[in-house]
């Protein structure tokens, strides 16, 4: 599949919280594909390649980080999007992540839609 029409993924066990990344992605012109756990996400790529991923901080069965890690292993230039509540710009544990590439940017909840829009435009290569 061609990267450009390659869906993004969403994963946050919040439903609400996949619903507003699915319809900002969807507006735009984009597809989505939505995993309320890591469990269920790591299944989905194993079965497909994504355009970018979104993943809440803090899922119930592992760490988003972590989460970042496994998918990074098979997709290594998947643009990853850490969504969270959780962590601060600042953090520590987010500004490692952003320094090594393990995570192409993060952003707070809650968010402006601008802001996933804008996160799209400089992370993918035909926005």
């Amino acid at each position: 599949m061609n990267q450009e029409n390659a869906p993004f993924l969403v994963v946050d066990d919040e439903f609400e919280i996949c619903w507003v990344l699915e319809n900002i992605l969807r507006k735009n012109g984009f597809i989505c594909i939505k995993a309320l756990n890591a469990q269920e996400a790591i299944a989905l790529a194993e079965r497909q390649s994504f355009r970018m991923a979104f993943l809440d901080a803090k899922l119930p069965d592992i760490d988003g980080i972590d989460l970042a890690r496994q998918l990074k292993e098979s997709h290594h230039r998947l643009p990853i999007v850490i969504v969270s509540g959780y962590f601060y710009q600042d953090d520590l544990t987010i500004e490692m992540a952003l320094q090594s590439g393990l995570i192409s940017a993060f952003i707070s909840k809650p968010f402006a839609h601008d802001e996933i829009v804008r996160v799209i435009a400089l992370h993918t290569t035909d926005r």
